[in-house]
């Protein structure tokens, strides 16, 4: 519950690394549900570990939906993209997006390794293209670099400038409305959501917090990865985490 892990996590992590005993992650949601973690004198509605559980589903845009925000001239489209990049079979080959925060503040930068699901994360004073740009070329300038596919957002306009900075790295672009073109990204923003929930003001949330929480989900391990964490394929190393 501390550190956020769901029962398949727990269950695989315990396989993983072979631990002397072992427990099913369908036991563990039997006992969520049966009220077993639940505590007293808490709000209304659901109580103990079923609040920790990640809501699981968004919603979405309807067909009629029409793209409001600016439009950005972009470098490369998706399609285009190197094949190394699609399957997954080398490291550096990054998504990004944007975390925001309260209307107007503070937000995060997040960029995700599409084969070790390694995130890399920054607080921002505000949503713009160059605070983005600066962020972007931080994040990313000491670690390996093939690709990047960024949200279409207007904070990415400045990907040109990244280019140059960055030892001519290419930008992919998605379609718009096409989130799941960048679903590595999508779902660790969802699990930086557990810390940070929607129209929360992060400006006064600490650094050195953020990069807590970063370190916390790089050490979760995670079933797309055999229950091995991101930190772990991204460095070629073992930890021993229970």
């Amino acid at each position: 519950l501390d550190h956020q892990w769901s029962p398949e996590e727990i269950a695989g992590r315990l396989e993983y690394e072979k631990a002397d005993w072992s427990i099913s992650h369908n036991t563990i949601y039997r006992a969520i549900y049966a009220g077993l973690f639940d505590e007293k004198n808490l709000s209304h509605g659901n109580r103990g570990a079923i609040r920790k559980l990640r809501h699981r589903g968004k919603s979405r845009h309807t067909k009629d939906y029409i793209e409001k925000r600016g439009k950005i001239q972009i470098s490369n489209e998706l399609k285009d993209r190197p094949e190394e990049a699609n399957n997954r079979s080398r490291l550096g080959d990054w998504e990004g997006d944007t975390v925001a925060g309260a209307t107007g503040k503070a937000c995060l930068v997040t960029y995700v390794d599409r084969k070790s699901r390694f995130l890399k994360c920054m607080k921002i004073a505000k949503k713009k293209s160059a605070l983005v740009k600066e962020a972007t070329i931080q994040l990313l300038k000491e670690e390996p670099l093939c690709t990047i596919t960024p949200d279409r957002g207007k904070e990415f306009t400045a990907h040109p400038d990244i280019t140059e900075e960055l030892n001519q790295v290419q930008f992919y672009f998605p379609l718009p409305r096409h989130p799941w073109d960048r679903g590595t990204n999508e779902n660790t923003n969802g699990l930086l959501r557990e810390y940070f929930p929607k129209g929360k003001d992060l400006t006064d949330i600490p650094e050195e917090y953020i990069q807590e929480k970063v370190d916390e989900l790089n050490k979760r391990p995670r079933k797309c990865l055999g229950y091995k964490t991101p930190y772990e394929v991204y460095y070629s190393e073992t930890l021993h985490l229970i």
